[in-house]
């Protein structure tokens, strides 16, 4: 038995005194040695703290107290979010010594639950890209081939939890960054619905409500295990969702959902798609709708592209960012997170006003779909892992100029709950997303549709040669 599978199934043999945190903790520093320096997907690891952090649990079980529902489950932190004591870079050599003074709101939660952080998880700079590099860290590679990217923002995570050496990781997705990574790389991962986790930093979120907290794990019950731990309003986001949140485990736990029907995209209408990709997200969107014994029915929720009105909104924030910059942290920053930033000094207010219509009414066209439907399911990115450094590919199906990520920006806009299953691999031996998405606020349909369908077909993991253990 793998110890480090499964969060929830670990957590509960060291609350039931069958294993020590401790244990768990080595195991996992013994696998950030072995097997990341193949994918560094950790750029930091902290193995005193995490020693000592195990050593409370282990002696709070002693005392006969319940650390709580992650008792000693080691976990990874994507950079972007704070943890005290440790770099807090956002990937970027403009703030290559900063560290944090405090712990996110988020990582906050986990450790109080029992969490021991071992370390931080690589990321591109302020997560503003699709694939994992970076001119601090370097380039994450794919468990499943090293020369491959995990996907991004969160690949670091993705791939570490990939790889096995810790089962779930802190993530965060603003346009598709948890989704994507947990499509390359084979893993699970789930964007909740817009301010369900808060965001309650000491600065506004730059990407306003497209960026969504959650997890990347190995599987479905400790992603819902993750959420009841982080889910929850905080007086220090404006736009935290002020409902009681939790029961997610719970719904994983009552069994296979009985749905009625269920949509299926290939495109969503006007997307290019490896056919490739189309062959393996439909398969398994079969296997979904059979789990939960609904019907399924190709269906386009009907709207254009959307990717201007996402950007319009997002941009302007990577742009006051750097202003507040100096030069010489200007001057450190990646060309292509300039180019992005800067083409937004451009946008007028009356654009971005014409964005938030354009959101305003894409929300409104979903809202009619879900009243037919009870699930979307579509592909989560249109092509197979690339190389580690890119490009993404420019051309997709015959199709130039073509989006790799034509699936995930849309419900970053909307801020819809939507999570990304391992639908298989494709015929060059890469893993493929299939995507889930809900209606608003629906996480618990969600991940209950998730552990059907992870019940019925067995995520697969790469070969441990493929990580480069020594």
């Amino acid at each position: 038995m793998d110890i480090l599978n499964s969060a929830s199934e670990l957590a509960d043999a060291i609350r039931g005194r069958k294993l020590s945190a401790r244990e768990a903790v080595e195991e996992a520093l013994t696998r950030v040695e072995r097997r990341n320096p193949a994918i560094n997907a950790f750029v930091h690891v902290d193995a005193d703290g995490a020693r000592n952090a195990a050593a409370a649990v282990d002696a709070a079980i002693a005392r006969g107290e319940d650390p709580g529902t992650f008792a000693g489950v080691p976990i990874g932190v994507k950079d972007l979010s704070a943890v005290a004591g440790m770099p807090h870079t956002y990937g970027s050599r403009a703030h290559a010594s900063n560290v944090a003074t405090e712990d996110s709101v988020e990582v906050a939660r986990l450790r109080a639950a029992g969490a021991v952080v071992i370390g931080k998880t690589n990321t591109p700079e302020f997560g503003y890209k699709g694939f994992t590099d970076n001119l601090l860290f370097g380039a994450t590679g794919n468990p499943w081939d090293p020369a491959r990217t995990p996907g991004g923002s969160s690949g670091g995570s993705a791939a570490a939890v990939a790889a096995g050496i810790v089962p779930v990781c802190t993530a965060s997705d603003g346009g598709g960054s948890i989704r994507i990574p947990a499509a390359f790389s084979g893993c699970y991962g789930i964007k909740p619905n817009a301010g369900r986790i808060p965001r309650a930093g000491r600065s506004a979120p730059t990407w306003g409500t497209h960026s969504t907290l959650g997890p990347v794990s190995r599987t479905v019950r400790d992603a819902a295990r993750y959420l009841d731990i982080a889910a929850g309003p905080h007086p220090n986001d404006l736009d935290s969702l002020d409902t009681a949140p939790g029961g997610y485990e719970a719904a994983v736990m009552a069994g296979s959902p009985r749905l009625r029907r269920i949509a299926w995209s290939a495109d969503l209408g006007y997307a290019a798609v490896d056919p490739e990709v189309v062959r393996v997200a439909f398969e398994a969107a079969r296997a979904l709708a059979v789990a939960t014994g609904a019907e399924l029915v190709e269906a386009h929720p009907g709207f254009p592209d959307p990717v201007m009105a996402w950007y319009t909104i997002a941009a302007p924030g990577d742009a006051w960012l750097m202003d507040g910059m100096t030069n010489a942290q200007r001057d450190s920053l990646e060309p292509g997170f300039v180019a992005f930033a800067d083409r937004a000094r451009a946008i007028t207010g009356v654009q971005i006003a014409q964005a938030l219509e354009t959101r305003h009414q894409l929300n409104r066209s979903l809202t009619a779909f879900f009243e037919t439907y009870d699930l979307l399911l579509t592909p989560t990115v249109a092509v197979t892992a690339f190389p580690k450094e890119g490009p993404p590919p420019g051309a997709i199906a015959g199709v130039s100029p073509a989006s790799y990520l034509p699936f995930t920006p849309p419900f970053n806009l909307t801020g819809h709950p939507a999570a990304s299953l391992p639908a298989g691999l494709a015929a060059d031996g890469l893993p493929v997303g299939l995507q889930v998405v809900g209606p608003r606020w629906s996480e618990r349909l969600v991940l209950a549709a998730s552990a059907a369908y992870e019940s019925a077909r067995p995520w697969k993991w790469p070969a441990a040669r493929m990580v480069s253990e020594t």
